[in-house]
């Protein structure tokens, strides 16, 4: 089954393939990255005179990082949920 609404949205319980499993965990790690870095770096420092640039050094170290670490870790992730599911379901 299809979401209406989502343009390009996946029947339900289908993988992403071709170029959307690549473009998914580069722009959800860019967006927790910007947030996640955003925090830290004013828990750390406060809204300081250099803040922003902080923050965007913080940001351009971090996504990278983050990005990579998705694409080693989403594979095992995929098994880890299906056995969680599965584990979930069976007690139902």
């Amino acid at each position: 089954m299809v979401k209406k609404g989502c343009a390009g949205a996946l029947p339900t319980g289908e993988r992403m393939d071709g170029k959307a499993r690549f473009i998914f965990p580069i722009i959800i790690t860019a967006i927790i990255v910007f947030v996640v870095s955003a925090v830290v770096t004013y828990s750390n420092i406060g809204l300081h005179p250099d803040f922003v640039l902080r923050w965007l050094k913080a940001f351009i170290i971090g996504w990278p990082v983050a990005a990579v670490t998705a694409f080693v870790a989403i594979p095992s992730v995929r098994r880890a949920t299906a056995w969680i599911v599965g584990v979930i379901e069976s007690r139902a």
